[in-house]
């Protein structure tokens, strides 16, 4: 396993945003003592219950309510949960792009759920991000 990177500059240079297959879906469910657990790439507990992100077919296939349908892109760099600045940095990019963005922070790499409609307009600004942090 590589060493988690910290520097805001190698950070970008090295992210490599990678589109994942499919389409997700964030959907919420109130709390019940087995949430199906296997079936999202994320959770968190909430007051009024579970958020999960799923794939959109599974929701769609257990009549969840969908709140919003997005891409994931995953930042391949080994980011280290201290980091700082490369959250701000990708959202302000895609911001100024008028794109929705949610970051997921894994252990190892970070991960951005934008609208479906944008997604190859999101993974080419981060692309762009990444060179011009070489520059």
């Amino acid at each position: 396993m590589s060493e988690p990177i910290r520097a805001l500059d190698r950070l970008l240079r090295e992210m490599a945003p990678e589109l994942q297959p499919g389409v997700y879906a964030y959907v919420s469910l109130p709390l019940q003592p087995s949430p199906p657990w296997s079936l999202a790439v994320a959770t968190i507990r909430e007051a009024e219950g579970w958020s999960l992100i799923v794939d959109e077919a599974e929701a769609r296939a257990r009549q969840w309510p969908i709140h919003a349908r997005c891409a994931w892109i995953s930042l391949r760099v080994h980011s280290d949960l201290h980091a700082v600045g490369l959250t701000a940095a990708v959202a302000q990019a895609l911001a100024a792009a008028g794109i929705a963005c949610n970051v997921v922070a894994g252990a190892l790499h970070d991960h951005l759920f934008v609208p479906v409609e944008q997604a190859e307009l999101a993974l080419g600004i981060l692309r762009g991000l990444g060179r011009q942090a070489d520059s």
